[in-house]
């Protein structure tokens, strides 16, 4: 367990009597409102300085209400630092009045829309969804990259179109770990690292091995890639609550991660908890 306060940038809450997310009726043992005390007590014995909440794909309608919702949690739980919110990006440029919007509140730093979920593995590649991730360059906000391994080739080529956006992969391309598949997601990934404007967070390792056979050593093996492809100068740490607790307990986690890193020096180890996410996400 890390000796000092880290910084968790993938914080997920949410309250399903301000709120609708249909896709949780497919995930019963989470269809519920998690919320920020839900949170303070599933860390237990974590120390957690600073959060970045994460959009949690409710019906895309009320995507601003809950970048409103989350600021006002903000009030009470300070250590929001950050908001990633939702944005209609493949609208193209139609989509800079709700972009500037969000960019107005001085908590959002970066959007999210989700990749993951399209059916076409070309999705990225949309003239209008290039067009709409350019646009967050113009107000400084980041892109968060979330997709599953097989839409890694083509998240590359969306990532080259767009050289003046800082991009941050969540959950590592979610490689099938359960399979023990490494390839290609390995040498796709170590392509998307050599650009400097991308970087990644070890985070959702534990949702894609099995939920209830996991161990360390079957994450272990991709931990080492990322850091490996990233450096210490790029990777961040990343609880995923309450989604990871599909398959881990909030410290656990944090163990399992800190134990697959034991060989790094105290300083690698901040940079990772702490001082790689306050400078990507500007907290």
């Amino acid at each position: 367990m890390p000796n000092f306060p880290i910084v968790d940038t993938h914080l997920h809450i949410w309250d399903l009597t301000r709120l609708r997310y249909p896709w949780l009726a497919s995930v019963p043992a989470i269809n519920r409102s998690h919320l920020i005390e839900d949170y303070r007590r599933a860390c237990g014995p974590v120390a957690v300085a600073k959060m970045v909440f994460l959009q949690c794909d409710c019906d895309p309608v009320q995507a601003q209400a809950e970048a409103d919702w989350v600021t006002e949690v903000a009030k009470v739980d300070p250590r929001i630092r950050g908001i990633v919110a939702w944005a209609p990006l493949e609208k193209g440029e139609a989509a800079g009045e709700a972009i500037a919007k969000l960019a107005a509140n001085p908590l959002v730093k970066g959007v999210r829309r989700l990749i993951q979920s399209e059916a076409d593995v070309g999705f990225c590649l949309q003239p209008g969804f290039v067009c709409g991730v350019k646009l967050l360059g113009r107000h400084e906000l980041s892109f968060d990259l979330c997709l599953n391994h097989r839409q890694l080739a083509n998240t590359i080529k969306l990532v080259r179109r767009c050289p003046g956006v800082r991009f941050v992969l969540d959950h590592i391309a979610k490689p099938d770990i359960q399979a023990g598949l490494l390839d290609p997601w390995r040498a796709e990934l170590r392509e998307l690292s050599r650009m400097e404007n991308v970087w990644c967070k070890l985070s959702g390792l534990v949702t894609e091995a099995d939920h209830a056979k996991w161990t360390s050593a079957d994450l272990t093996p991709y931990i080492e890639h990322v850091v490996e492809c990233f450096g210490f100068d790029r990777v961040m740490f990343g609880g995923d609550w309450p989604v990871s607790t599909l398959a881990s307990d909030y410290p656990r986690w944090v163990t399992t991660l800190d134990e697959a890193l034991s060989g790094s020096s105290p300083d690698e180890l901040h940079r990772l908890y702490v001082r790689n996410a306050e400078a990507f996400y500007r907290v």
